[in-house]
């Protein structure tokens, strides 16, 4: 994965440096040990450990994988089967064209998303909801401060989010991230970094992530959506979130990738004022689309001690216990995989 910070531009409007992108673009990019989980991964390869044994210790790489003949394969020993499928996954790599997260704006892309994870017309609403587990951040929380004196300085150059455009709307968005990220990583010593405008490369799409949290995988993708469009703000952030979970999946090492795996991420969609929360697993995902919390940026918040004041303040505070608590929870959650799916399904349970 490569990272680009290009502000100019978000996930719903980039297009151009894409369309004709291919996955052999990202492949030859792979190293022996990146190339052994994305193996594992498709479905029109089917090898058993000892092909990939093979493969590893021939040290196959990306770029080797994209040159090589049945004929190349069957020499190194691999079986005729697994030869001819791999030098036709191969040929098929060179020429599959990777599809931009911001093309999926019709009502048919959104529906074909959505049925991919068995919700049917493409309603957000029919998503299975999830609570979000929150850390409790105190009213004199010295971040949680500097990120309202933040907002209130954005308030008076800016204006209202009301009828505010895109890069107005990062503004707001990006002062809350800042914040988050930082109460984390003083709570974890965890080295967190947030990054506008990502370069995600998945198997099937490929584009930028308006916002992506990282540690040494990506934790959380963050979706800036228009107003009045949520729905399709939700589409290209699942998208978003699977093609950044199987990059993580192939950055781990081939000894890991031979054994049972699991991972989940967390997404974000947000028009500065909504804030709804995604929980992303390849078997499935979740969502707080029918109780989204709301955030009024409003010129009145500036009047001090004033009801506005207020509820900016108690909302802006909801908003990053969230976000902190996600954050929390993906940097301290053990490794092995029983442990993630032991979480996951605690959300998969009615809250009492």
């Amino acid at each position: 994965m490569s990272e680009t910070n290009t502000p100019s531009s978000t996930s719903t409007s980039v297009t151009s440096g894409y369309d004709s992108y291919t996955l052999a673009y990202e492949i030859r990019k792979y190293s022996a040990e990146e190339l052994i989980p994305f193996l594992k991964e498709q479905s029109k390869v089917i090898l058993d450990k000892n092909d990939l044994d093979i493969l590893y210790k021939e040290k196959i790489t990306g770029r080797s994988l994209l040159k090589m003949s049945k004929d190349d394969f069957l020499s190194i020993g691999l079986a005729f089967g697994p030869a001819r499928d791999l030098a036709e996954f191969a040929k098929d790599c060179r020429e599959k064209k990777l599809k931009s997260f911001s093309t999926y704006r019709t009502k048919k892309d959104l529906k074909e998303i959505f049925e991919k994870y068995n919700i049917e017309d493409g309603r957000i609403t029919d998503i299975l909801q999830f609570v979000p587990k929150s850390q409790f951040i105190g009213d004199d929380n010295e971040d949680l401060l500097h990120c309202l004196k933040d907002i209130r300085l954005r308030l008076r150059n800016m204006g209202t989010v009301v009828e505010s455009n895109e890069a107005i709307r990062c503004e707001y968005i990006s002062a809350i991230l800042h914040a988050c990220i930082n109460i984390v990583r003083k709570h974890t010593g965890k080295e967190i970094s947030l990054n506008p405008q990502l370069e995600v490369v998945g198997e099937e799409n490929t584009g930028r992530v308006d916002f992506a949290i990282r540690a040494l995988e990506e934790l959380i993708c963050i979706t800036e959506g228009k107003q009045h469009q949520i729905t399709i703000g939700f589409a290209q952030n699942v998208l978003q979130c699977e093609s950044a979970f199987q990059t993580n999946k192939r950055k781990r090492k081939a000894d890991v990738a031979f054994d049972e795996d699991y991972d989940y991420l967390f997404g974000i969609v947000t028009t500065a004022t909504e804030w709804h929360f995604l929980l992303y697993t390849p078997e499935g995902i979740r969502c707080t689309s029918r109780n989204p919390l709301n955030i009024r940026f409003v010129e009145t918040a500036l009047i001090e001690d004033s009801e506005d004041e207020k509820e900016l303040c108690k909302n802006v505070k909801r908003v990053m216990e969230v976000i902190v608590g996600l954050l929390m929870e993906r940097v301290t959650v053990e490794k092995e995989p029983a442990k993630k799916k032991q979480r996951v399904q605690e959300y998969s349970q009615p809250p009492l």
